[in-house]
């Protein structure tokens, strides 16, 4: 059993106890840990870790107050690597709706970290690694559907049904709701106009994206899964790997994150003024529906869907 070292902070003389810390920590070798004792929370330890020694280390609180504090610092192996968002999404999509709360992406931006992300939004990251803590210990609510266990047709036949269907359905009535709020309120407010504009443009960039990927991507990974299953041999496309067309689609999905950002900022995070009529406030909560079934449909592709079609592809060229 390993042995951890443990520093009761509260003996050490205050200008010795961060140096102290540090020092232990730098001649920890990779997958040791130590834990320190305090009288107050050492957050401010973990962001001067974080900048001077860089994300190498795992930062997990065992006891928080309101006396004492115990943390326990792990340092990284060599090796290994901090998850992605997309990564942790994908394993328990509950985590899906933390990320949303701090406005964190979780889709597009689904190859970041946590710390990374939290850097660029200006989010307290101590916070946000305290409540997906407390989500892994809950384990009451797990998420129902395990898509990371799917087939791969199976699950490109879950987006078609599911999330473009919704979004040819949703898309004429968002359109409707946003020109007509746009015409009546667009001299008071003239971020309706804009934000009509840009669902304009989502519209139609999502139209032209779906038909790519209905007509020729998911058609190719959908053989790819069923040659797997039966272990015959599949027919090459004409566009190379699927590498090149799942490039192509993900460019797509940020460029529609990024419209999709927009219109959350112009709509301040979908919160319609206390005087707006209802369908003022039924445009921004069909916006909201349309964001919240966006980012998990692009989430299913980016971080499930393409990375398992390269890895599959790869193997069957191999075989």
């Amino acid at each position: 059993m390993e042995t951890i070292d443990i520093i009761d902070v509260t003996v050490i003389e205050p200008k010795l106890k961060h140096p102290t810390i540090f020092n232990k920590f730098d001649d920890m070798e990779g997958g040791q840990s130590l834990i320190i004792y305090n009288d107050h929370d050492p957050k401010p330890l973990y962001y001067q870790l974080l900048g001077e020694r860089g994300n190498i280390f795992k930062w997990e609180y065992l006891e928080e107050g309101p006396d004492y504090w115990r943390v326990k610092i792990s340092k990284f192996n060599p090796n290994d690597k901090e998850a992605t968002i997309g990564e942790m999404v994908k394993n328990d999509y509950r985590k899906a709706e933390i990320f949303k709360k701090y406005g964190i992406d979780f889709c597009c931006g689904g190859k970041k970290t946590v710390s990374k992300s939290c850097q660029e939004k200006g989010v307290d990251v101590v916070e946000l690694e305290k409540e997906l803590k407390a989500l892994d210990n809950n384990t009451q609510t797990l998420p129902s559907q395990d898509f990371d266990s799917w087939e791969l047709d199976f699950l490109a036949d879950y987006i078609l049904n599911t999330h473009h269907r919704y979004i040819i359905q949703a898309n004429p009535v968002i359109f409707e709701y946003t020109q007509k709020v746009q015409r009546v309120h667009g001299e008071r407010n003239p971020e309706l106009v804009e934000i009509a504009s840009l669902f304009m443009d989502l519209m139609n960039e999502l139209n032209c994206h779906m038909m790519k990927e209905e007509k020729i991507l998911f058609p190719y990974i959908k053989s790819l899964s069923i040659s797997k299953r039966q272990g015959k041999e599949f027919a090459a496309a004409g566009f190379g790997t699927v590498a090149n067309p799942i490039s192509m689609m993900e460019s797509e999905h940020d460029a529609a994150g990024e419209i999709v950002e927009k219109i959350r900022n112009l709509t301040n995070n979908y919160a319609p003024p206390s005087n707006a009529c209802n369908t003022y406030r039924v445009s921004f909560a069909k916006l909201k529906e349309y964001q919240d079934d966006l980012f998990q449909h692009i989430h299913l592709e980016n971080n499930i869907l393409f990375p398992k079609a390269i890895a599959l592809e790869k193997e069957l060229l191999k075989g």
